[in-house]
């Protein structure tokens, strides 16, 4: 494990600025790349538990189907929520992530939640439901908050709607 994955591994961010936040860690995309992945089969094989930088999250994975390629993408997400509506963001700040791009060309996606994996849409919000909603995010998630006053893009914000279970 290098130095970097250590230090972020151990922290528990209470701040976007946070240096030991995993988003504020540097990351080559074959890095990243890796380091979902391990996350990914961390999940499956411990029904949704996680280490490391997400542990005590709440953490989902997300497929989506790529906009370009068509193929099937899957990504780790913490799972955030308002009273029964659940929904993703993003703390990149260069650019939006490409499952938000994903979402936006095909809203069918497949989540898994814990040891269950659902059928699913995902919908990006937009116009007055997207400001109403982005007032109650910087409202009561610190971290989001902190993130949106530092970019001068708009916060990625898509809501999630659970189909039926495709396996509990």
């Amino acid at each position: 494990m290098s130095e970097t994955e250590s230090t972020a591994s151990e922290s528990n961010p209470t701040s976007y600025d946070d240096p030991d936040a995993p988003w504020n860690q540097e990351y080559s995309d074959a890095e990243i790349a890796h380091w979902n992945n391990g996350v990914i089969q961390e999940f499956r094989d411990n029904s949704g538990k996680v280490g490391g930088a997400y542990e005590g999250g709440e953490l989902l994975l997300l497929t989506t189907t790529g906009a370009k390629s068509g193929k099937p993408h899957v990504v780790p997400l913490g799972l955030l929520r308002r009273g029964e509506i659940l929904y993703v963001s993003s703390f990149i700040e260069g650019k939006y992530p490409a499952w938000y791009y994903n979402v936006k060309a095909d809203s069918r996606v497949t989540i898994e939640l814990g040891s269950t994996t659902y059928h699913a849409s995902a919908r990006a919000l937009e116009g007055a439901e997207y400001d109403e909603f982005v007032g109650w995010v910087v409202a009561n998630n610190p971290l989001l908050a902190e993130y949106q006053a530092k970019v001068t893009r708009s916060l990625p914000l898509v809501v999630l709607e659970l189909g039926k279970p495709i396996r509990p």
